[in-house]
C-alpha cells in the first residue's frame, strides 16, 4: 500500500481544498441581497420591495435620468463654445490684420478703429 507523499497532497487534495475555500467566500457575496437602499428590485415574488416601491422607484429613476441628459447636453454645447472660442481667439490673434484684436469677454474678433466684429 501505497502512502499519501507530500506531492500527491500538493497535486491532488490541496487544490481541491483551496477551490472549495474560495467558493465558499464567494457565495456570501454573489448572493443578492435587496434592501430599502440598494438598487436591486424584486417585482415578483416575496421581494424586499413592492410593486408600488419598483414603480416609484422606476419613475424617479428615468426622472433623474432625463435630468442628467439635459444637463449633459448643456455641458456639452459650453465646452463646444468654449472650444470654438480657443479657436477663434487663436485665428484673431495670428491674422495678418493688424487691427484685429480679440475681445476676451464678448469672445469675438474686433476691428480696432471701428470695434466692429470682423472675421480674421
Amino acid at each position: 500500500m501505497k502512502s499519501f507523499s507530500a506531492q500527491r497532497l500538493m497535486c491532488g487534495i490541496l487544490p481541491a481544498a483551496l477551490l472549495m475555500l474560495v467558493g465558499a467566500w464567494q457565495a456570501p457575496a454573489l448572493a443578492a441581497s435587496c434592501t430599502q437602499g440598494s438598487t436591486c428590485v424584486t417585482v415578483n415574488g416575496d421581494g424586499a420591495m413592492s410593486q408600488e416601491q419598483a414603480r416609484e422607484s422606476k419613475e424617479q429613476w428615468d426622472d433623474t435620468h432625463s435630468l442628467r441628459r439635459k444637463v449633459n447636453t448643456r455641458v456639452e454645447k459650453e465646452f463646444d463654445k468654449a472650444d470654438r472660442s480657443i479657436d477663434d481667439e487663436e485665428r484673431c490673434n495670428g491674422s495678418y490684420n493688424v487691427n484685429a484684436y480679440w475681445e476676451s469677454t464678448t469672445r469675438k474678433c474686433l476691428d480696432r478703429t471701428t470695434g466692429r466684429p470682423i472675421n480674421p
